[in-house]
């Protein structure tokens, strides 16, 4: 019987079945795939097999997926770790302050989900605690992202309007949120399914001014027939991983189209390349220094996950 994965604990993973029931299942033997060394062969979003036996079901097969949203293990050096899979879109939930989301980390995340073509949004939260002052910067890196097709959205998860946005946005997809700790998406989800999703939103630290972490394993939560949410534990930091470097800038949207324009095309790593398009573009203003800056420090090495 074919099954979808909607929690993982490492021991059981809990699954949703075509006949409509949730089992409580084993994984049967050992599941690897070819070639990735993942923390989680099975993850969250997985569309598998199962036969049912007893008191729990077990995992016998696991089905190809469409995409996967993978991120470096904190764990285990040079591993991945899964977020999800089988995905339709991502949803950054970020915050200028009480935390701060760097923008280094929103463009890891984009190009972890750009690599599979995943459509992503980016939705800056707690309007209602911004000064005008704060308001105007938010405004800026709309535009920033909106330019290269990030779709974006500023909001209060607080409030009703903001939320039907949110609904409409969400309908008849299967969507991976994710965001710092302490940036609202607890609050948010809690508000979008009230009924499906029970979690403790946590308060912010006096000492660090980041988030408590409320969500230990990734869970997806079925809102309607076609609709589900993924809601993933807060993120420190993303580190990229299985990406060579002369294929990041396939990644960036804006870079992507300019890159054949170089000397040295599919090889230029547009550092210190001589008569590089991409270098030209950020000098002319057409490329965003701070996308520059984040795409070097990719090139420059996949530890430093801001």
């Amino acid at each position: 019987m074919k099954a979808r994965v909607m929690r993982s604990t490492g021991s059981f993973y809990d699954v949703l079945a075509e006949d409509g029931q949730r089992y409580a299942c084993r994984m049967r033997g050992k599941i690897r795939l070819d070639e990735i060394k993942e923390t989680n062969p099975v993850a969250v979003g997985d569309e598998v097999k199962i036969e049912l036996e007893h008191e729990y079901g077990s995992i016998v097969e696991l089905l190809p997926r469409q995409n996967h949203i993978l991120r470096q293990s904190v764990k285990r050096t040079g591993h991945a770790h899964v977020l999800a899979a089988n995905v339709d879109q991502v949803v950054l939930i970020a915050t200028v302050k009480q935390p701060r989301t760097s923008l280094g980390f929103i463009d890891r995340f984009l190009v972890a989900a750009e690599s599979f073509r995943i459509p992503q949004i980016v939705v800056f939260n707690k309007k209602d605690l911004l000064s005008e002052e704060w308001a105007n910067e938010v405004a800026q890196l709309q535009a920033l992202y909106e330019n290269i097709g990030v779709k974006t959205f500023f909001i209060s998860a607080l409030s009703d309007d903001d939320l039907i946005r949110m609904q409409s946005l969400l309908q008849h997809k299967i969507t991976l949120v994710a965001g710092h700790s302490g940036v609202g998406k607890s609050t948010l989800l809690n508000r979008l399914a009230p009924a499906q999703i029970q979690q403790t939103t946590g308060e912010i630290s006096d000492h660090s001014n980041k988030g408590t972490h409320t969500t230990t394993f990734a869970e997806m939560f079925q809102l309607n027939t076609e609709t589900f949410i993924i809601d993933t534990p807060g993120i420190k930091e993303w580190g990229l991983v299985a990406m060579e470097e002369q294929e990041i800038s396939d990644y960036f949207p804006e870079m992507r189209d300019l890159r054949n324009d170089c000397k040295f095309a599919r090889s230029c790593l547009h550092i210190n390349e001589p008569r590089c398009a991409i270098k030209d573009a950020v000098e002319a203003g057409t490329i965003a220094f701070s996308r520059y800056e984040s795409y070097l420090s990719m090139v420059g090495g996949q530890d430093n996950r801001k």
